[in-house]
């Protein structure tokens, strides 16, 4: 079994090795190109005060951009006895140039180390997010315009209400999203800031450039108190997850709504056959398997940040053992909402409408309202005219006027989607992952 950068003379037993690793090595595999990046940084860093010299950091630089492009390649392997993603990139490195390799850990620890792993995967992870956002909201908003003129029942209490449109509803998950970058946005500019430096939570005697580092790997800010930096462990991955549940959430509505209307019993929509799934003995069933699934994924997302806060709740400051569970739950969560933006934005894409749907005049009553409007409008009191239309519905004679007129910013005759399209662009402007992409391009030599 080989040494782990911390042990000394005593091994540790093998049980307690087994449960104490757990899974870190498999959640770590996600993290091994930043972990490269951040310390290609970390050693530019560590050049600039005199703790390498030039010929060294040059050689080191270009050991780890091989290392890199073998974990972007997803051929980053782990080996058997190796405790995690640092001390593998460590290994690489002394196999290659010997001793050199071991100067790269001078001034840090693997508690800052991991941190901007972590940091630098989140972010990573968000633009990727956010350009799923754009697309699955760019449908929506296509499908609103080509059928803002095609009505549908509204509900409150899932008793029909008002009329609706399909202009309005695929528009609704639209406006929904820009809403969600919003507040992914928020948790992008918590993430961005550079926790390196901090070392194990109490900064480091060597004349560390925390400033040189924060701008070789594009982050807006450090964290700067190195207490704070690692309170921010746990810290982090929740606010981002509440971002992530945003999104989930709206993707859950969405899902629950296409289940519904692409049933029988509402018939508003219907996927395309190669888009559903069958029974093993009802030959007659097409399942929306994929909204329901959705559905099921986006709701455990929705759970997310209460898992990472029971996890961290009742730790004081200072770095615990703890934390490193935060992962399994984190890490992969990325993959798993991406794969429903995908496929959402796929069906919604794909999705018929049903353009006649309130020719039944079991809807007729939803046209109740406009007629209350109208008399209001020839001069009744709303009071009265309520109760005048109530009267007839009751008595049977209630005929549906099914022609609307709804003109406010908003409404089924207003959409407002140019300017629901400049929110969500205005969102996405502020970003300004440019500088992330441009700090990670100098590093890489891509520039």
């Amino acid at each position: 079994m080989a040494q782990k950068l911390w042990e000394k003379n005593v091994q540790v037993d093998h049980e307690v090795d087994v449960f104490t690793v757990g899974r870190d090595r498999e959640m770590d595999l996600y993290l091994a190109k930043y972990d490269v990046l951040g310390s290609m940084a970390h050693i530019t860093m560590l050049e600039k005060i005199g703790l390498l010299e030039a010929d060294e950091l040059k050689q080191l630089l270009a050991e780890l951009r091989k290392i890199y492009a073998i974990a972007e390649a997803g051929q980053f392997v782990i080996e058997d006895g190796i405790e995690d993603v640092h001390s593998q990139v460590e290994l690489m490195l002394t196999r290659q140039l010997g001793d050199m390799g071991k100067k790269i850990h001078s001034g840090r620890s693997r508690n800052d180390q991991v941190l901007v792993d972590l940091k630098l995967y989140t972010r990573a992870e968000i633009q990727e997010l956010v350009h799923l956002v754009q697309e699955l909201f760019e449908v929506l908003q296509q499908q609103s315009e080509r059928y803002k003129e095609v009505l549908l029942p509204g509900y409150t209490h899932l008793q029909i209400a008002m009329p609706s449109s399909f202009g309005l509803w695929f528009g609704a998950y639209a406006e929904s999203l820009t809403d969600d970058m919003l507040l992914l946005q928020a948790a992008y500019r918590i993430c961005n800031r550079n926790p390196l430096g901090s070392a194990a939570g109490y900064g480091s005697s060597f004349p560390l450039n925390r400033q040189l580092t924060t701008d070789l790997l594009g982050f807006d800010s450090m964290d700067y108190n190195v207490v704070y930096a690692q309170m921010g462990r746990g810290k982090m991955e929740r606010t981002v997850a509440f971002a992530l549940a945003g999104i989930a959430g709206t993707l859950s509505k969405l899902a629950f709504d296409a289940c519904m209307f692409n049933s029988q019993n509402f018939g508003f929509i219907k996927l395309p056959d190669q888009f559903t799934t069958g029974s093993s003995i009802m030959p007659h069933k097409k399942n929306p398997d994929v909204f329901e699934l959705t559905r099921a994924k986006c709701n455990k997302i929705q759970g997310l940040p209460n898992q990472i806060t029971l996890i961290c709740n009742n730790l004081p400051s200072g770095y615990f053992r703890d934390l490193q569970i935060i992962k399994e739950v984190f890490l992969p969560s990325f993959d798993e909402l991406k794969d429903c933006l995908r496929m959402v934005t796929h069906m919604m894409r794909e999705v018929k409408v049903n353009e006649h749907i309130l020719d039944d005049d079991k809807y007729s009553l939803l046209f109740s309202v406009e007629e209350v409007n109208r008399r209001v409008l020839a001069g009744v009191p709303f009071r009265d005219a309520y109760k005048q239309v109530g009267l007839a519905i009751e008595a049977g004679e209630f005929v549906a006027d099914k022609q609307v007129h709804h003109t406010h910013e908003g409404s089924i005759g207003n959409l407002c989607n140019a300017e629901i399209a400049a929110l969500m662009q205005k969102a996405v402007d502020g970003f300004h992952f440019e500088r992330m992409n441009a700090a990670v391009d100098a590093l890489l030599q891509k520039a």
